[in-house]
């Protein structure tokens, strides 16, 4: 399936990037005979740190995916990131899908897969290294990547976790 990809500005000026990762037709056997539905699943971001994922039904794919698209900006959650990579390494799953999210140096890019590389490019970030493990359902890859998105903490909430300031601990990492 192709990867469509559709960018909107709305009142707020933040830039919105959608990118279809799956549409799937399915058939319900009826009495009659079957009826045809499509299947969309859509990953959306603010390139500012923001991500979502929904899943849409409908008789059209049009009208899937439009279903999908505001799914998919009502669930969006806020990641941490250090510059235009992440701050650590992280691993997520989802069913029998396994992905491997590790930082990368300046210039490197977007080194990953096919579904896992849409949600770094709507996230917004520009440098890092995805392996894709286990199960290549794009369904189950985007879920297990956002699982291991999720499990990010930024500098702020580590530090109130602990009890301690940015600078305590930004001075015990350096020693």
């Amino acid at each position: 399936m192709a990867e469509r990809t559709r960018q909107e500005s709305s009142k707020d000026q933040t830039t919105m990037v959608d990118h279809v990762i799956n549409v799937r037709r399915v058939t319900k056997v009826t009495k009659g005979g079957k009826r045809f539905g499509f299947s969309a699943l859509v990953v959306t971001g603010d390139q500012g740190g923001r991500v979502g994922v929904g899943q849409g039904k409908s008789r059209e794919v049009s009208a899937a995916i439009a279903k999908a698209t505001n799914r998919a900006r009502k669930s969006l959650i806020e990641i941490p990131l250090r510059g235009a990579t992440l701050p650590y390494t992280v691993q997520g799953k989802h069913g029998a899908s396994t992905v491997l999210i590790r930082s990368a140096s300046k210039g490197t890019g977007v080194i990953a897969g096919g579904a896992v590389r849409s949600v770094m490019e709507a996230l917004g970030v520009k440098d890092v290294l995805a392996k894709s493990l286990g199960s290549s359902n794009r369904t189950n890859v985007v879920k297990a990547a956002l699982n291991a998105l999720s499990k990010l903490r930024g500098l702020n909430r580590i530090a109130r976790l602990r009890g301690k300031s940015v600078e305590q601990i930004m001075k015990g990492s350096h020693e």
